[in-house]
């Protein structure tokens, strides 16, 4: 099987195409690849898949194999995969996801994707599209206690669900003590990717996450958008704000019903692998 390792922030992916359509047992392809010690090393495996409603369709497995209805940064790598593969020769597009169609705007320069913005689409705060198990139409500083610390977080779902929580400061925060009892909690049906974020006195976010099904990563473009949102609806930030994240920073805005993305996209390397 032919791939290419790509990264998005230090958030990284093996893309191969699936034109075909193929039956293959792709969470366990996806387990077995993105093994850091035993396999190619991933946050996750993304297919390019044929669409009768986009251009193409990316479907992405976690590192755990389950499957992700939606990734930010994965989606970049996605777009420019396609114009570097020469399948589209184009810099805007749409990609059919499992959370519905986004739309791509590639910065070119010379001939290169230096950049990419993504139209994630609106954020959706009804506790049960998120999942949360919570009453009232947002789910807005509820309080949740995990062993010995209590928190107040924020939920939204930006095609993938999201608990947004304020700290004064994430840099020395036990991230990897707190981010899985808080992704499988009881509030949490389908589990949930956890945003730990402080706001930065020239206005821009400082992040950290741990993502549903991976663990703590270098980025991730959906958590860095419900971090955005979170901030803007507690006022605490302006529309438009830069996040950052272990891997880099993203720009995110949300100046009307939809929340835009950009940030860059690099291809590592690329490979043959026996499955």
């Amino acid at each position: 099987m032919e791939f290419t390792k790509m990264q998005g922030l230090g958030n990284d992916f093996i893309l191969t195409e699936n034109l075909m359509k193929l039956k293959r047992d792709w969470p366990n392809i996806a387990k077995k690849l993105c093994h850091r010690n035993l396999g190619i090393g991933a946050d996750g495996l993304i297919l390019v898949e044929p669409s009768n409603i986009a251009e193409y369709k990316m479907t992405i497995y976690n590192s755990d194999g389950s499957l992700a209805k939606m990734c930010g940064n994965g989606i970049r790598c996605f777009g420019k995969y396609l114009y570097d593969k020469r399948y589209l020769q184009k810099s805007e597009f749409s990609v059919e996801t499992d959370s519905g169609i986004k739309h791509l705007v590639l910065k070119i320069q010379f001939n290169k994707v230096v950049s990419v913005q993504v139209d994630m689409g609106p954020p959706f705060f009804e506790p049960k599209s998120i999942p949360v198990l919570a009453q009232g139409d947002k789910v807005v500083d509820k309080y949740l206690k995990v062993i010995d610390k209590g928190f107040t977080f924020t939920a939204l779902s930006m095609g993938n669900p999201h608990a947004v929580i304020f700290l004064d400061e994430i840099d020395n925060f036990p991230v990897e003590k707190y981010g899985p009892l808080i992704e499988k909690h009881s509030f949490f049906p389908d589990k949930v990717n956890v945003e730990f974020v402080s706001v930065k006195k020239d206005g821009s976010l400082k992040m950290r996450v741990w993502e549903r099904g991976v663990g703590e990563t270098q980025a991730c473009g959906t958590g860095a958008c419900a971090t955005l949102v979170a901030a803007r609806v507690k006022g605490v930030v302006n529309n438009t704000a830069k996040v950052h994240l272990k891997g880099g920073t993203l720009k995110i805005s949300w100046k009307g019903e939809n929340v835009l993305m950009t940030g860059p996209a690099e291809t590592v390397f690329t490979g043959n692998v026996t499955i």
